[in-house]
């Protein structure tokens, strides 16, 4: 009897380790947490009214592109520029969104074969940028994040 009383009194005490939780500190849990986030990507590209239905992400994005390209087109095409030479080279237009919806641009890098065709390029994109407004910024997380985005711009020209 005393054997079944001391094997009971081991099997109560040893058992009860079985039923602790671990508990993870919330500093731990943070710092996990942070090593799991791509912060190179974001989960809600920023958006145009023409993209306010699109829910999908690559979608969003190539609604993005789509919408800014087709806006500086239109932009470059009102000024009827004519080049003098065959063009097709590439501007670079770096620009950045912020936490608000605000479009700024950063740089723009120009081949000085564009610079020489189309002196005031720079100051067209700069306009055609001005007049483009997002209706929601990027998000990640559900808060809304600064981005920054590079778009080439290609120049192509031929003799007619």
């Amino acid at each position: 009897m005393k054997y079944i009383q001391i094997i009971i009194l081991l099997v109560v005490t040893t058992s009860c380790q079985f039923f602790e939780t671990e508990k993870v500190s919330t500093e731990t849990f943070y710092e996990e947490e942070l090593k799991t986030i791509d912060w190179k990507e974001v989960d809600q590209y920023p958006v145009f009214s023409e993209c306010e239905s699109t829910t999908e992400k690559n979608s969003q994005k190539g609604c993005f592109e789509r919408t800014l390209s087709d806006h500086l087109r239109q932009s470059f095409r009102k000024h009827n520029a004519i080049a003098l030479h065959d063009l097709n080279d590439t501007v670079r237009l770096a620009f950045s969104i912020n936490n608000k919806g605000k479009l700024m641009v950063t740089n723009i890098v120009m081949p000085p074969s564009i610079e020489t065709e189309f002196p005031l390029l720079q100051d067209w994109l700069l306009e055609g940028i001005d007049t483009l407004y997002p209706v929601a910024p990027a998000y990640k997380r559900g808060i809304p994040v600064a981005t920054q985005f590079t778009l080439p711009i290609v120049i192509k020209t031929e003799d007619l």
